[in-house]
């Protein structure tokens, strides 16, 4: 059954919550079990435990692609549309404040950043360059990579099906062009490829999130 047929009618009790704990017995994960109404297996999500989804994707301004099973250390993912107004830029400018925090505390090079677009029609190189100087992310910094699912297909294939984020076009007469109605959706993913914490909210704290990250970089 595909993750997004049941996003939308779960409730937010089941996002996670802070926590510093050990890992309440599993031996995959740091944190401790968040509270929450529903099991891990359960949800439509990766969650606490899992391991995040076995999914490469080409990484937007470097070569290759990135293998989010093997990137052998604690990384932030967000899912996102650079012409989003509202959600999106809470998102990743959550994400670009831990960016500089992890820069200014000196810890870059042991974390990092994944932004995934879900519209591959217009988050090309370009868009996304300018898109990161508008929110002030350190794009040139090693730990921080927009990917890019490559083609529509591709995106639904990934941001809905393997991470539950569901995504439908509209078209609002109001603007030019396209638009996104979506979830919010950051998840934190561990060295060893498991969920740590999957933040379901439209505002997640930037605090909350140094906190999670700094319990499971230090482990």
């Amino acid at each position: 059954m595909r993750r997004r047929t049941y996003l939308a009618g779960l409730s937010t009790a089941a996002a996670g919550v802070a926590g510093c704990a050990a890992g309440d017995g599993n031996p995959d994960v740091v944190l401790s079990e968040p509270d929450r109404e529903f099991e891990s297996a359960d949800l439509p999500y990766p969650a606490w435990g899992e391991r995040v989804p076995d999914v490469s994707l080409p990484a937007v301004h470097a070569d290759g692609t990135v293998d989010l099973r093997a990137v052998e250390r604690p990384a932030l993912l967000t899912f996102f549309y650079s012409h989003c107004r509202t959600v999106c830029p809470v998102l990743v400018g959550t994400l670009r404040n831990v960016q500089t925090h992890a820069l200014n505390e000196g810890y870059g090079d042991a974390v990092r950043f994944y932004p995934v677009t879900f519209d591959p029609a217009r988050d090309d190189a370009d868009r996304l360059r300018a898109y990161a100087d508008e929110r002030n992310v350190a794009l040139g910094a090693a730990n921080w990579q927009f990917l890019r699912p490559a083609s529509a297909e591709r995106a639904e294939a990934v941001v809905a099906d393997a991470f539950g984020v569901a995504f439908q076009r509209t078209e609002p007469p109001e603007t030019d062009g396209y638009m996104f109605t979506h979830t919010a959706m950051t998840i934190l993913v561990n060295a060893d490829g498991y969920v740590e914490r999957a933040y379901r909210t439209k505002s997640p704290d930037p605090d909350e999130l140094i906190d999670d990250l700094a319990a499971v970089r230090e482990a």
